[in-house]
């Protein structure tokens, strides 16, 4: 566990197409907070299309366990699929990771990030990949930097001028990252 996991109130599971409305808001709520989509050029857009999502990856949510309300999700790819931006053979990502800012500090992004490496594990990937956005964002950093994802600047990429993403990886073999 790292310090601060608060995630044992919580179920993640795949989400289910009633939830998706509810996904959509609170990613893009979650990026808004963020600043993540200052001059983002549509990216709430997308960001909202969960039904597109879902069926090129995996749309899971964290849900409380006593309530039922989603407090965030994420979306787990392999290399092929139209999401991925970063992954190699052999290895998986995750995207779109948000938590509902109402719902930050109880374990939900923790626990959506963990169940993205029991995934890309059960498939036998040997790592996970994401990117983060330059300069914004810092909780994020510190969450993947907590759970053990290294840098890996020779992926670096920007999908738009202003828009500089890092990339992370998650050795899963138990070698160096």
């Amino acid at each position: 566990m790292i310090p601060g996991d608060r995630s044992a109130g919580l179920l993640v599971r795949r989400a289910v197409p009633a939830e998706f409305a509810a996904v959509a808001r609170l990613t893009v709520a979650a990026y808004e907070a963020d600043g993540q989509l200052k001059g983002e050029n549509g990216y709430g857009v997308t960001l909202a299309d969960v039904a597109t999502r879902a069926a090129e990856g995996e749309v899971l949510v964290a849900v409380d366990r006593t309530t039922g309300v989603v407090l965030g999700s994420v979306t787990f790819v392999l290399p092929g699929s139209p999401y991925a931006e970063l992954s190699a053979p052999g290895e998986a990502e995750f995207r779109m990771l948000a938590v509902d800012p109402a719902a930050q500090g109880r374990g939900a992004g923790v626990a959506l990030v963990r169940a993205c490496l029991s995934r890309a594990a059960a498939q036998g990937c040997s790592a996970v990949v994401i990117c983060v956005r330059s300069g914004l964002a810092e909780a994020a950093h510190r969450l993947y930097a907590g759970l053990g994802f290294a840098r890996t600047p020779d992926r670096d990429w920007s999908p738009l001028p202003g828009v500089d993403l890092l990339a992370l990886r998650y050795d899963l073999t138990g070698g160096p990252a």
